[in-house]
């Protein structure tokens, strides 16, 4: 049995609407689509998720398709939402839709067709 807090649906909706407002409340899980410009963005996604997972121990549910990555999450032993849940999301949606800023020395993914990988939102 999990010792972890788990929050209701109102609490959840607050908390997705100040703090991930990309992400939704669906079927007891936070969940978050990403659109990729194919498979190979797709397979990129899946591992940076797949890494910050492993690294924190706290494993969302993937969906893949050909240009999107859905990730839902929940505490399992929990049985629903709790604070492993935003802390990983938060750290998956600042990792995945991550870019150097203006000005950056990093010049970032070059804007023609056979680079994009995410659909940057």
């Amino acid at each position: 049995m999990s010792n972890d807090r788990v929050y209701d649906e109102t609490e959840i909706r607050t908390r997705i609407a100040s703090e991930l407002p990309r992400w939704i409340f669906e079927d007891g899980c936070l969940r978050r689509t990403y659109r990729t410009h194919g498979w190979k963005g797709t397979l990129m996604a899946i591992n940076a998720v797949g890494h910050l997972a492993e690294a924190a121990w706290h494993h969302p549910d993937l969906m893949a398709s050909y240009d999107r990555v859905t990730v839902s999450l929940m505490t399992h032993s929990a049985k629903g939402v709790t604070d492993k849940d935003f802390e990983l999301a938060s750290r998956i949606e600042e990792t995945v839709m991550w870019r150097p800023a203006a000005g950056s020395a990093l010049e970032g993914t070059p804007a023609d067709v056979r680079f994009a990988y995410i659909q940057y939102e």
